[in-house]
């Protein structure tokens, strides 16, 4: 049993990463969802939040993404998400701002399309944030 497979992400921006690692753990519906060498074939969509994965030196780095799905098959997880940025890429300020926006825009009455692209804004802010303060209070 091999202990080491290929992980690729993809942005909707660009090619994210793609490396070897020993594991990596995603957001989905109903918690957390995690991989190792040798996983059975699956397909599963993923929450934007922080996925973290374990290194070839068993050391963890965190990376928060959007929403996407994760493909798994023959030794290679394929990450397909509509943002993946890494913690220090973050502009604190302005994911506080974004923050702010986002509770003021769900403050307000507004159609239900407007009140889902809030909640979506806000959920995207904090992931950002929680990263952020993580990797920071390491």
């Amino acid at each position: 049993m091999s202990k080491l497979f290929t992980l690729e992400i993809y942005a909707a921006d660009r090619n994210f990463f793609k490396g070897d690692c020993m594991q990596v753990i995603v957001s989905v519906g109903d918690g957390t969802r995690g991989v190792m060498a040798d996983h059975e074939p699956m397909l599963i969509a993923i929450d934007m939040g922080i996925v973290r994965v374990q290194k070839p030196d068993e050391s963890w780095e965190d990376v928060v993404t959007g929403r996407g799905s994760m493909q798994v098959s023959n030794n290679v997880v394929t990450l397909l998400v509509e943002t993946a940025e890494y913690p220090w890429e973050i502009d604190i300020r302005r994911a506080e701002e974004a923050r702010a926006r986002a509770e003021e825009e769900l403050r307000q009455k507004r159609s239900r399309s407007e009140y889902e692209a809030s909640q979506a804004s806000l959920a995207r802010a904090l992931s950002r944030l929680r990263a952020v303060r993580d990797v920071n209070s390491m």
